[in-house]
């Protein structure tokens, strides 16, 4: 049973969500809580295999409440969930060690489809939050970092901030999903980042390509 612990301070909303992901039989919400005051100590009482957290909320936001989370849970994917698709607010919540960043207008396949990418170790985003991603630094000059990656290595990190799932980009290198899964697991190790959501950022940062 995969687990899932929603932060937002809408109540429709939370309603909602929690509709969604309890009528998928493999699902369960271990809570939906208003506020992220005491998100880590709700976590580490509620055990949830994934976190679905909403940005604009009163006291701890969103994007702290992942940085808190992300430093004392940082194999817990936490996908982002807001109205706003503005560069700064994704860019900073990538940074916070998100694992995902999706608009609330997203479809329901779509949230469902990220829960479980995200718990793959993909970095699920709608296309519209990806090519934000890769165009935010666009007009920034600076000297690109040598870490080392492979050609392959590259590829793979590429498509990721593509916004593609392990399965495409899988199916576009012609390499199983155990391969892709074995050079991101490397490209984590030579950026030193523990998240797919960091190593975006950190790509997207230092210009990698």
């Amino acid at each position: 049973m995969i687990s899932v612990l929603i932060f937002d301070d809408n109540e429709d909303r939370r309603d909602s969500l929690t509709l969604l992901i309890e009528s998928v039989s493999d699902f369960a919400v271990s809570g939906a809580l208003s506020q992220a005051n005491n998100a880590l100590e709700e976590v580490a009482r509620l055990k949830p295999d994934v976190v679905l957290m909403d940005i604009d909320m009163p006291g701890t936001n969103g994007i702290e409440a992942t940085r808190l989370i992300h430093a004392s849970f940082p194999s817990l994917p936490i996908i982002i969930q807001t109205v706003f698709d503005d560069d700064d607010k994704i860019f900073q919540a990538l940074k916070a060690g998100a694992a995902g960043y999706l608009l609330k207008n997203a479809s329901s396949e779509v949230i469902l489809s990220a829960i479980r990418e995200a718990l793959q170790g993909g970095a699920p985003m709608t296309p519209a939050i990806a090519q934000r991603v890769l165009t935010f630094f666009r007009s920034e000059k600076s000297v690109k970092p040598d870490y080392g990656l492979t050609d392959r290595e590259t590829d793979v990190l590429r498509l990721l901030t593509q916004g593609n799932s392990y399965k495409m980009i899988a199916d576009q290198l012609e390499i199983t999903f155990n391969t892709v899964n074995s050079h991101l697991k490397k490209v984590y190790e030579k950026l030193q980042v523990h998240s797919a959501g960091e190593a975006i950022a950190k790509s997207v940062r230092d210009q990698l390509f």
